[in-house]
């Protein structure tokens, strides 16, 4: 009988633990997948039925517990940027020309950086722009959750011109689940008839919208461009005169909108002349970008894809992509995160800087105006130099409002602001062709005497 050597028997037994090994290796791997198959199959497991007005993101969470996570940190306040962030501070105290430019508006009292999401309703009820102001129902179409229901309740028109302070006790909860998904299957959808409204003034029929355009869609019902028309003070955008949103919506567009249909939002106090105030028009500005044309949607950087398990979730808490720029921005750019923020950080001092000299220039304007009225011109003779202002300020207010300091599309930021510094260097040199013809006329008839 032949016995092992010492060297063979641990030889054998090495084999043994290494083969043991692998297959428990392989094992573990093939359960892993099975779990991750099992996983992606249940997904979204139900643990309990959504009902159709339920609007607790709580309630929610049961059955997506991974987006409701992120989603409620949406009340975190992660800090400031270089020009934003989450972190509230006066617009008004950091740019004082804001006060004059808005003279006689609800904006020159109380303007400031905005919070999360979750504060959507709380900031809106606190702003002094409405607890000083009286402002119609329309202002809580994007800051309520309740809004949809309370459409369908009063109806559309109602709605919309019942006035602020008496709908408040009927709004409790700012951003909702149910304010962009179907509670039975999370399919993104739209729930605010602004944004149905303005697609099919265009020709769009969003039911044939992409899963990809619909994560930008369901921004785009809050992040535009608005005015309330008529008497109803029905929200509305002005976006029928000429690209459809889905081609790039200038503000060329839109001045071209309201020149048709003669609306301003207030006349200025120092001027007189009638003036527009810009929103938020993210969605305008971000559809004349090349991101926009390459297929790139608000939802990639704002809420861009994370994996949970075998399960690929958007990241609910929104917030600006330079806090995050290994998921919203390096997916697709490989380039370091200090290249990415430098990239950004030129972009948005160009546009800063663009907005200052704009600032400067309508205030020239508007000195020359007032100065042009003092010397006894009218607001007839000040026609011209009053249209040419308020073109040039609804620019500003266009790049100013829009709040990613130029990212959202560069070149057409700094093309809107170019055009605006043209606009109101014209308008003050108008004012003063004015002013100096009003004063040849004033001394020539005291030389008649």
């Amino acid at each position: 009988m032949r016995f092992l050597s010492t060297r063979q028997f641990w030889l054998y037994v090495a084999v043994f633990v290494v083969a043991a090994a692998v297959t428990a290796g392989v094992a573990a791997l093939l359960m892993n997948i099975q779990t991750r198959k099992m996983e992606a199959v249940q997904y979204p497991l139900k643990v309990i039925e959504i009902p159709a007005d339920e609007l607790d993101p709580e309630v929610w969470g049961k059955n997506f517990p991974v987006q409701y996570d992120s989603f409620k940190k949406t009340e975190t306040d992660y800090g400031s940027t270089a020009y934003g962030g989450s972190t509230v501070y006066s617009k008004l105290e950091r740019y004082p020309a804001m006060t004059r430019l808005w003279a006689g508006y609800a904006f020159s009292v109380d303007h400031n950086e905005e919070r999360g999401h979750y504060y959507a309703l709380i900031d809106q009820k606190e702003t002094r722009r409405v607890t000083e102001y009286n402002q119609p129902g329309a202002c809580a179409n994007c800051h309520a959750a309740e809004a949809p229901q309370l459409i369908e309740e009063m109806g559309w028109e109602e709605f919309n011109r019942t006035p602020y302070n008496e709908l408040a006790d009927s709004l409790h909860r700012g951003t909702s689940c149910a304010d962009c998904h179907d509670p039975d299957t999370m399919a993104l959808r739209i729930t605010r008839p602004a944004l149905l409204n303005a697609m099919e003034a265009q020709g769009i029929d969003i039911t044939q919208a992409t899963r990809q355009e619909m994560r930008t869609y369901v921004c785009a019902q809050c992040h535009v461009e608005y005015y309330f028309a008529g008497e109803d003070k029905v929200l509305t955008f002005p976006w029928t005169e000429g690209n459809t949103i889905a081609q790039g919506k200038t503000i060329d567009e839109i001045e071209a909108y309201y020149k048709k249909i003669g609306f301003t939002d207030w006349t200025h106090a120092e001027t007189g002349g009638g003036m527009i105030k810009m929103q938020h028009p993210e969605t305008e500005l971000f559809s004349t970008s090349l991101h926009y044309r390459s297929g790139v949607a608000c939802a990639d950087c704002h809420m861009p894809y994370m994996r949970e398990g075998s399960v690929k979730v958007s990241d609910h808490w929104l917030r600006s992509p330079l806090v995050n720029i290994s998921a919203s921005c390096q997916t697709c750019h490989k380039f370091s995160e200090g290249d990415l923020l430098d990239r950004v950080a030129v972009i948005q001092k160009t546009t800063a800087e663009l907005l200052r000299k704009t600032e400067d220039a309508n205030l020239a304007a508007i000195d020359a105006i007032v100065a042009a009225k003092e010397a006894g011109a009218t607001d007839e003779q000040l026609a011209e130099a009053m249209e040419l202002h308020r073109w040039s300020q609804m620019r500003w207010d266009f790049i100013s409002s829009e709040n990613s300091t130029g990212f959202h599309s560069p070149q057409e930021a700094a093309r809107v602001l170019a055009d605006a510094i043209d606009l109101a260097r014209q308008a003050e040199l108008s004012a003063f062709k004015v002013m100096a013809e009003t004063q040849t006329a004033a001394t020539l008839g005291l030389a008649a005497q």
